[in-house]
């Protein structure tokens, strides 16, 4: 039983699948296999990213971070047709069907890659991502050490966490490893999840944290 969504190489049959649902609010038809992430339905902390996230800009270089088969990937893509999207995930099956959906829905704006496939000197601007929480502290404390500080000035993140699976401890975390180059709030809480946010700041001191699209900032404890 070694086949995890984040397996470099998943060792399940290559069975696809095609799921239909709503991504940038239009009908889509996304294709699925076993060994990735969630292949059987948008999982519920994504769509809670998707529906209650600050509308991304219009452009600008954005990244999804552990993208799996590219839900979060392909709405960035289509919400900003002029920005640069980056899927990244260690697992090669989902980055090819990341890729496949992204294509089938026309999206040229998105280059879809291997962690180390990204460029030393590439920065972001925005960085959407439901992470791997399931893979350990060291490697989740690793990973997002790797790509949060590759956040340009003024730069935001938004990361969807269940908070029975350590929303709170993560946010004091990465307050204290960040430090103040960066501020760091719970963007709001939706069904059991925790959407914190993390803008860089300047050196002028904090820049404004984008609101929600959720009317509510906190609609559960």
């Amino acid at each position: 039983m070694n086949d995890h969504y984040f397996s470099a190489e998943p060792a399940s049959a290559d069975e696809r699948r095609t799921l239909t649902l709503r991504l940038a609010d239009r009908a889509v038809s996304m294709t699925t296999a076993p060994g990735v992430f969630c292949p059987d339905r948008l999982d519920a902390g994504t769509a809670v990213l998707l529906n209650h996230a600050p509308t991304p800009p219009p452009s600008g270089t954005f990244l999804d971070v552990g993208c799996g088969w590219g839900p979060i990937t392909t709405t960035l893509a289509l919400r900003s047709p002029s920005a640069q999207v980056w899927g990244v995930d260690v697992n090669r099956r989902a980055l090819d069907l990341c890729a496949d959906n992204v294509a089938a829905q026309g999206c040229s704006n998105v280059a879809v890659a291997q962690p180390s496939q990204v460029p030393d000197h590439v920065r972001f601007d925005l960085i959407w991502s439901n992470p791997p929480i399931r893979v350990g502290k060291k490697v989740l404390h690793e990973l997002l050490l790797t790509w949060l500080p590759r956040l340009v000035v003024g730069g935001h993140a938004y990361l969807v966490v269940q908070r029975n699976l350590g929303s709170d401890s993560l946010q004091k975390w990465l307050a204290e490893q960040l430090g103040s180059s960066y501020a760091i709030e719970r963007l709001t809480s939706v069904k059991g999840f925790r959407i914190l946010a993390i803008g860089r700041l300047d050196d002028g001191g904090p820049l404004p944290l984008p609101a929600s699209d959720d009317v509510s900032r906190s609609s559960d404890a």
